[in-house]
Parts: structure tokens; sequence; C-alpha cells
């Protein structure tokens, strides 16, 4: 809820505000690894510091996202739940993910 946006109303002001800029892209459809993603790896961060054990992960859409799943597998996220059309797409991305950190290495 980091915008504050219900997924009820969005659609009504969520195009304006991204033909105004005010905003990168519509957060239903973008996960914004740059701002909220910070917010979500200050979490983990802090969580993990109080329970070295604790599992982290996200529900919704934002899962099945590509560019989202990578970033999460990053940020040290145990799982990612999203609906059933999206599960290959995120499962083949946090393996993209782990071989391109095995790669860097």
């Amino acid at each position: 809820m980091t915008f504050g946006f219900s997924r009820d109303d969005v659609n009504a002001i969520v195009k304006t505000y991204v033909d105004e800029k005010i905003i990168p892209a519509d957060p239903f459809n973008n996960f914004d690894t740059e701002c909220v993603g910070e917010l979500v790896k200050i979490g983990i961060e802090r969580g993990r510091g109080t329970r070295a054990a604790l599992k982290c992960g996200v529900c919704g859409e934002h899962g099945g996202d590509p560019t989202a799943a990578e970033f999460f597998y990053k940020v040290g996220m145990n799982y990612v739940s999203c609906s059933p059309f999206r599960v290959p797409v995120a499962r083949l991305a946090a393996a993209q993910a782990a071989i391109k950190e095995a790669r860097e290495k």
C-alpha cells in the first residue's frame, strides 16, 4: 500500500498520473524496484535482523512479472504467489536470476 491506491478506484486516475509523469507506470502492472523495492528490501533486512529465519514473500500479480521476480530473488524473498497462468513465468524468472547470480560469482 505504498501509493495508497485502491484497486477499485485506481483505473479512474492512474492513466492521468502516468501521463502527467506523477508516477512512471501503473503500479498494478509494473513493480517499482527503485522506490517500492527499497521499502521491500528494508523490510526484509530489518525483519531478518530481528528474526533470522523469517520467511518473506509476496502475493499478487507482481510475483509473476519477470523483472519483479528477479528483484524478489535478489533481495532474498523465500517465495512469490501469483495466479496460476503466471507461475511458469515466475519459476523461469527465478531460475534465470539464480543462474545469473551464479555466473557473477
